[in-house]
Order: C-alpha cells, then sequence, then structure tokens
C-alpha cells in the first residue's frame, strides 16, 4: 500500500461534514483497501480448544429436551424415514413453522452417524466454530491496526473468545434452535458486505468523485466486487432457510442503512445486484415452491379465525411471519418477553464480556460523533458494530420476542468488547485501559464476588438428599415461567441445591478467578493474562452449568421413560402396543424420537400439530378421555406417559388394572399390563 494510502487511513470520518480538504477528495471512509492479516496459529488453537471443550465435550449428554429440541430433531429423523426432504413431518403430521436447513443439517448428520441424538447434534456445534472463526476473520479487519503491532488479531481473538466463553451462546446451543445459527449469517454477511465496499470503491474511483483515487492501488491488482457480492447472497439464502424471512431483513437493512449513514447510497449499483440475486434464487427458492406445490391451500374450518382455505403458502409467509411480528399468530402459543427483559437478557448473554461494552459503546460513539480523532478504519467498526446491534435489538423490540432473539447481535457485542480490550493491550496509558480496569473494579469484582458467596453459601449448607432421590421432589413448581426458554429455573429450592453441590463450588471458585482475580492481573498490566483467566473461568463456569442441566434432566426431558418403555416393549413383545402421551406433544416430544414410535395425544390437538391436523394425510393420533377409557379395556398393551399419575390411577383402575412402569422428574409412564 502506498504511502499515501497510509496517510488517508488516518484523516478524519464521515467525509462530506469533515474538515480537512484532503479527507473530502480522498471519498468515503471505507475507500482504503485492507492488507492481507496472517492469522495466529496460537489464537485459532485457543479457540478451537475451547470449542471443543465446550461443544463437543457436552454433545453426548444429557438426553433431548422435550419441546423444540427433541421436536426439531424428531422431524429431521422422519425426513430420513419418509425420504420427503420438502415437508417436515412431526408424528406424522405437517409442521409448517419453520425452514429446513435446521432439518437438513440434522438428517445429514444421523444418515452418516446413524439415528443417535449426539449426531443430531453435531452440525450445530459445528456451525459454532464457524461462528467463532468469521467472528475472528472480522476482528481482525476491525482491529489490526490498534491491536499490539505483534499482535494484530488481538481484537479478532477476544472476540471470538468471547462468544464461545459467553452465557448466551453456550445455553442456546443445549438446544438444537436455530438462533445461533442467525448470528453466523449475520457475521457473514457484515463482512462480505464490507469486503465488496472496499473492491467497489477500488474498482470505481471515479464514481466517488476522486479521479486521483487510483493511485491508491495498482490497477492490475484491482479486485472485482463479485465474488464477495454473490457470497452475500448465498449467505443471505441459508439465512432465509434458515429461520424465514427475518434473513432478508437483516442483511438488507444493515447494508442500506449503512450506505445511508455514510452518504454512499449511489453505490448500490455496484453491487452485482442481478447475479447476486440469481444466486440468492438458485438457493433459496426450490424449497418455497416445491412446498407451496406439494402443501396446496385445503378447506379450513370456520370459527378459528383461518381463511376459508390455506396451505403451507398461508401458514408460513403469513402466519409464521406477519402474523407472528404483529402478535397475530394463530394460535398463540408463544410467551412475550417484556422489553425491558429482552435488553437486560441480551446484556446477560454475553457476560461477563459485557462488563466492558460500557466503555467500548462510548467509544464507538465519540468516534460517530467525531470527538476524538480516529481511522477510517475505527470509523467502519464503529459504525458497523452499532447498526448492526441497534437493527437486531430495534427489530425486536417492535415485534413478538422471546428471550433469546438477541442472539444474533451478539457477535457485535462480542466484537465492541474486544476493541475495548485490544486496544488497553496496545498501550497501558490508554483510556481503554483505564475503562477496562475501572468497569472490572466496577461491575466484575462486586457482582462475581457476590455470586461467589452465594454459591458458595449453598454449596456448604444445602441439605444432602437421599440417594435415588427423584429431582422432581425438590422441586416447587411455577407454571407461570415455563413460557421462558429457561423457566424451569425458578422451580429450584434451597432443598434441590444439595443436588449441585459440586456445580456451586465450581462456579463460587471460577466467580474468584473472573472478578478479583482478573482484576488484579488487569491492575500490574498484565491484560492477555487477565483476558485468558477470564475466559478460562467462565470455561469451568459453563461445565459446571452443563453438569446442573444433566442432572436437572429429568424435568426437562423423558430419555429414561422412553427407554423403560422400549425395555418393557423388548422383554415382552407386543404387536399393537399404543404409547399415549397425557397433553400436548411438548410435554414428551421425546418419546418419539427415543422409541421410534408413533405416540397418541389426549387432547394435545393444540399449538404446533393444530394446523397440520386439518390435511387429509393426518394420522387419528388424537384421543380424547373417552377413547382413553376405551384403549386402556381393550387387548391391546398401552403405555400412557402423564403428568398426574395419581389422578390418572384413579380414573382408569375401575376399568382395567393400572401399573406403573417408571417414574422421573415429576413423569410417570403407567401400563395396563
Amino acid at each position: 500500500m502506498s504511502n499515501r494510502s497510509s496517510q488517508l487511513e488516518q484523516l478524519p470520518s464521515h467525509l462530506p461534514n469533515a474538515a480537512s480538504a484532503e479527507a473530502r477528495r480522498a471519498g468515503p471512509i471505507t475507500a482504503v483497501p485492507s492488507p492481507r492479516r496472517r492469522w495466529s496459529p496460537l489464537s485459532i488453537a485457543i479457540i478451537v480448544i475451547a470449542w471443543l471443550i465446550l461443544q463437543i465435550g457436552g454433545l453426548f449428554t444429557p438426553g433431548l429436551l422435550d419441546d423444540v429440541d427433541s421436536i426439531y430433531i424428531e422431524i429431521a429423523r422422519e425426513m430420513l424415514r419418509r425420504h420427503d426432504f420438502v415437508t417436515p413431518y412431526i408424528n406424522g403430521i405437517r409442521f409448517f413453522d419453520k425452514p429446513p436447513l435446521m432439518y437438513w443439517m440434522a438428517a445429514s448428520s444421523m444418515h452418516l452417524f446413524g439415528v443417535h441424538d449426539w449426531a443430531a447434534r453435531l452440525p450445530l456445534a459445528f456451525c459454532v466454530l464457524l461462528l467463532l472463526l468469521a467472528v475472528y476473520a472480522l476482528g481482525i479487519r476491525l482491529f489490526s491496526r490498534i491491536s499490539p503491532i505483534s499482535h494484530p488479531d488481538r481484537g479478532g481473538f477476544y472476540a471470538a473468545l468471547a462468544l464461545a466463553t459467553s452465557i448466551g451462546p453456550y445455553l442456546y446451543t443445549r438446544f438444537y434452535i436455530p438462533d445461533i445459527l442467525l448470528a453466523l449469517w449475520m457475521t457473514l454477511a457484515v463482512h462480505l458486505f464490507l469486503i465488496a465496499l472496499d473492491r467497489i470503491h477500488s474498482a470505481h474511483p471515479n464514481s466517488l468523485g476522486a479521479p486521483s483515487f487510483a493511485s491508491l492501488a495498482k490497477r492490475g491488482n484491482i479486485q472485482s466486487p463479485l465474488l464477495p457480492c454473490i457470497a452475500f447472497a448465498a449467505v443471505m439464502a441459508l439465512n432465509v432457510l434458515t429461520k424465514g424471512l427475518i434473513g432478508l431483513v437483516f442483511p438488507i437493512a444493515f447494508v442500506l442503512l449503512y450506505l445511508v449513514f455514510t452518504k454512499q447510497l449511489r453505490l448500490l449499483r455496484h453491487f452485482h445486484l442481478l447475479s447476486s440475486t440469481a444466486v440468492f434464487l438458485a438457493i433459496a427458492a426450490p424449497w418455497h415452491i416445491l412446498a407451496a406445490l406439494r402443501t396446496p391451500p385445503i378447506a379450513l374450518p370456520s370459527g378459528l379465525g383461518l381463511p376459508a382455505t390455506g396451505g403451507w403458502a398461508w401458514f408460513y409467509l403469513y402466519n409464521e411471519h406477519i402474523a407472528r411480528f404483529l402478535g397475530r399468530r394463530i394460535p398463540h402459543d408463544y410467551g412475550q418477553v417484556p422489553i425491558p427483559l429482552f435488553w437486560l437478557l441480551t446484556v446477560i448473554w454475553i457476560m461477563p464480556w459485557a462488563a466492558f461494552l460500557p466503555g467500548a459503546i462510548a467509544d464507538c460513539t465519540r468516534i460517530l460523533r467525531h470527538k476524538i480523532s480516529a481511522t477510517a478504519r475505527q470509523h467502519e467498526a464503529a459504525l458497523s458494530l452499532l447498526l448492526w446491534t441497534l437493527l437486531v435489538l430495534g427489530f425486536f423490540t417492535l415485534s413478538s420476542r422471546q428471550e433469546y432473539y438477541g442472539l444474533p447481535a451478539l457477535p457485535a457485542l462480542a466484537l465492541m468488547a474486544a476493541g475495548l480490550l485490544a486496544r488497553a493491550d496496545a498501550s497501558a496509558t490508554s483510556r481503554a485501559t483505564g475503562s477496562a480496569l475501572s468497569w472490572s473494579l466496577c461491575f466484575l469484582v462486586p457482582g462475581a464476588s457476590a455470586l461467589a458467596a452465594l454459591c458458595g453459601y449453598f454449596a456448604l449448607t444445602a441439605p444432602h438428599p437421599p440417594p435415588g432421590t427423584d429431582i422432581a421432589s425438590l422441586l416447587a413448581a411455577n407454571p407461570q415461567f415455563y413460557n421462558l426458554s429457561l423457566g424451569h429455573l425458578f422451580d429450584l429450592t434451597g432443598a434441590a441445591m444439595g443436588l449441585f453441590r459440586g456445580p456451586l463450588t465450581a462456579v463460587a471458585l471460577a466467580m474468584i478467578a473472573i472478578g478479583p482475580g482478573s482484576y488484579l492481573l488487569r491492575r500490574f498490566r498484565r491484560t492477555y493474562a487477565a483476558n485468558l483467566t477470564l475466559a478460562a473461568a467462565m470455561i469451568v463456569t459453563l461445565l459446571a452449568a452443563h453438569t446442573g442441566l444433566a442432572r436437572f434432566y429429568p424435568i426437562l426431558g423423558s430419555k429414561g421413560l422412553a427407554e423403560a418403555i422400549d425395555q418393557a416393549r423388548q422383554t415382552n413383545p407386543e404387536p399393537n402396543d399404543l404409547v399415549i402421551l397425557d397433553g400436548e406433544l411438548t410435554s414428551g416430544s421425546t418419546l418419539i424420537f427415543y422409541t421410534g414410535q408413533q405416540v397418541h395425544l389426549i387432547n394435545g390437538r393444540v399449538n404446533g400439530l393444530w394446523y397440520g391436523s386439518f390435511w387429509p394425510d393426518a394420522p387419528h393420533i388424537f384421543e380424547t378421555e373417552s377413547s382413553l377409557r376405551q384403549l386402556w379395556a381393550s387387548p391391546r398393551r398401552i403405555f400412557l406417559f402423564t403428568y398426574s399419575p395419581e389422578a390418572r390411577i384413579h380414573d382408569l383402575t375401575p376399568i382395567g388394572p393400572v401399573h406403573t412402569l417408571a417414574s422421573a422428574g415429576g413423569k410417570t409412564v403407567l401400563t395396563n399390563r
């Protein structure tokens, strides 16, 4: 790169109003191409080790969770069994809620490795690794010039490490949901757009009103923006196949708003729109077209709020997207997190690295308001990361939201925090160093110390439950919280803490390292060691959380009860066994995957199965109280999965024998044989 380009990199940002005439002649801030950056083998090794410990180490336990985790994976299993990769089915009924990429991933893995829960989870774990490497690469682009000269990858390294060891990305990869993939696609889309914009500036200097800009690069070395543009389109198509039309909204809105804020909207015509659109449609359109053709409109019942006729297109395109955004989806089977709680949880999901966000956000704001001197790349980083964060959180502030919908913003938050930490590494006397130290003292030290004391207290004082105690007997049911994905945590009591003594002890020790430990290292200017300590302590914390999840599993999943049913069937085979679930599918959906049997449902024609049950190919799986009694008195062997064993025993005993096969987590399997 020429000396002139190095000088331009230091010029003030936001060019139309910049004080420097040279800056005005140079064109928009993104005009300076980036030199190639070498990735550090040591940094990559640390990132991969953290990923192996946290993601691969957690593949095999616990079992699948009831509700969406096992529903998505069971859909993938049924795709394999049916050899139908267009129309999703669950328990034999069409399921229109989500696009197919997550199902395809799990089905492909189970095809290769066998129908196992760990095999179904494996693709999501590899996507987490791709996300960490994508964040690492983007961090190098944004922060290499402010990192220590000897370690230009430090900003990307800290960002990937922060994302790997934060609470949210770990918790929401314990079950099989698509939201972490949205974070991956958004990270790639942002990076590809910035690369394409660089290449457009290099290839079309005259369009910027800066003819002299051609001197910044040798014409023979200028790269076409075509490749990053079509890669952007491909990533956006995968985003749409992951979670629907939101995969269009975020990347397109980011591009348009970025170009508007930097007064470069005129460059849109250089983004190879026709080629990119063709690539997008080639990837995203086939499934949508086939799904619509294979599930055409049928007559729907009146009086339920449904149109006279409807098919896949009405439910998926309107009901799952527009109506959900407006809070009018039919049926309304999801909770609504209050806006303040949604924003607070998003901060919690990036803990403990959120401690450095106030200083990082303040620096980004100062850069954009020209309160401090900044390079073009720093301006690019500040605008990109703030816009990315506000776009995601703002969208869900206006629409229906779950507590984990902020996950696509977490890479941007991790990158902002990492930028501050990289600046602190680069200079012991910088504003960033003081900010990181102050927020460690004011937030991490007291917060982590209080949590260490709380966990230590319960670890020392919690009663020792007798061996074989069912965790359900130690909990207090709080169903008002069960619409939240982590709502069962509110069931914990002091008596139940005795089952978690080991994890609590590990968390208490890790919190001491996170708070006082990392602060002392930072205080003595060992910033790299402080950040590695923070990450290592969080790995211990998250492993303890995983151990706690495994011990809490009987409440959240039913693998053990499914295995008890299988064992009974193998010991005494009967050809017409029937498994019945007392309630809706989500209350025991793991039964289908682990038994491999279609289950019948008592009063279960609700929520996820409701719309698909109207199709002519829907099996007769919905039972009533009357049909249950008839089946119980029939010659068929019945396995009844219920949360109310006493009531069911009382109801069914006059009809026929009632035996308890197995109980766990407040759930019981009764049988009439």
